[in-house]
């Protein structure tokens, strides 16, 4: 697997995943820093020209810099749980787009969050675009790949994980959840949303309070911010109302 772009590749050889690199021939902005983590990882590391790195990067937007990568450990959804401070975990049900991939999982990371749930098939999978819209947070973020969803929010249910569904046409507003506890946000594909049977197997269904004349939000923009209402009720001073504990 291939990741391009400074950022990802910074942070793939920070989690030293990277088995060779190649550089142009140009000086390059925080060059110096990767050349220095390849060598603190033994990295092997050659200069190429544009055309060469543009065929590695198959034509993304590499900034001189193109990394060959183990590929990520795949986790099973148990052990995104993990121990310590409540579990905040990500399911995707049917994400197509990388990028938006990517943006969920750079904004997951950002928030602390325990890892990624996402389909092993029908949706997009962690691919070098998804990496690069990652911003790199894709090196670092636990993914656990699953071949049913809705199977996987039972698995969660079972280890005393609440699930809340992000639905527009939802009654409940998310800032009305307590996300305090160990919770799953989970995600619905681009236009389409939620499948049934997984809507039917969430816990609860929230909505974002839309103010403007726009329906929706896109999918990594909901999940971001569905992410960061629950890292703002985990603060000390953070409020939430409790919702009824009953699963739906």
């Amino acid at each position: 697997m291939v990741v391009y772009g400074v950022h990802p590749v910074l942070e793939a050889l920070r989690s030293g995943r990277v088995t060779a690199l190649a550089v142009g021939t140009g000086r390059r902005e925080r060059l110096d820093e990767l050349l220095a983590l390849a060598e603190r990882w033994r990295v092997d590391v050659r200069r190429a020209d544009a055309r060469e790195l543009d065929r590695l990067a198959a034509g993304g937007v590499h900034q001189g810099v193109v990394a060959t990568i183990r590929p990520p450990e795949a986790r099973a959804v148990t052990d995104l749980i993990g121990a310590g401070a409540p579990a905040l975990i990500v399911v995707l049900d049917g994400i197509e787009d990388p990028h938006n991939l990517g943006a969920i999982a750079r904004s997951a990371e950002a928030a602390g969050a325990s890892g990624l749930v996402v389909p092993a098939r029908r949706a997009s999978p962690v691919t070098a675009a998804a990496v690069k819209a990652s911003a790199g947070a894709l090196a670092h973020l636990p993914v656990a790949p699953v071949a049913n969803v809705a199977q996987a929010l039972a698995q969660l249910k079972e280890a005393g994980v609440w699930t809340v569904g992000l639905d527009a046409a939802a009654e409940r507003s998310l800032y009305a959840m307590d996300l305090r506890a160990p919770v799953a946000i989970v995600v619905g594909s681009e236009g389409r949303g939620l499948r049934r049977l997984v809507r039917e197997r969430c816990d609860w269904l929230a909505a974002l309070p839309m103010e403007g004349r726009v329906a929706s939000l896109n999918a990594s923009v909901a999940a971001g911010v569905a992410l960061f209402e629950a890292v703002r009720q985990r603060l000390p001073d953070g409020v939430a109302r409790d919702p009824e504990k009953t699963r739906s």
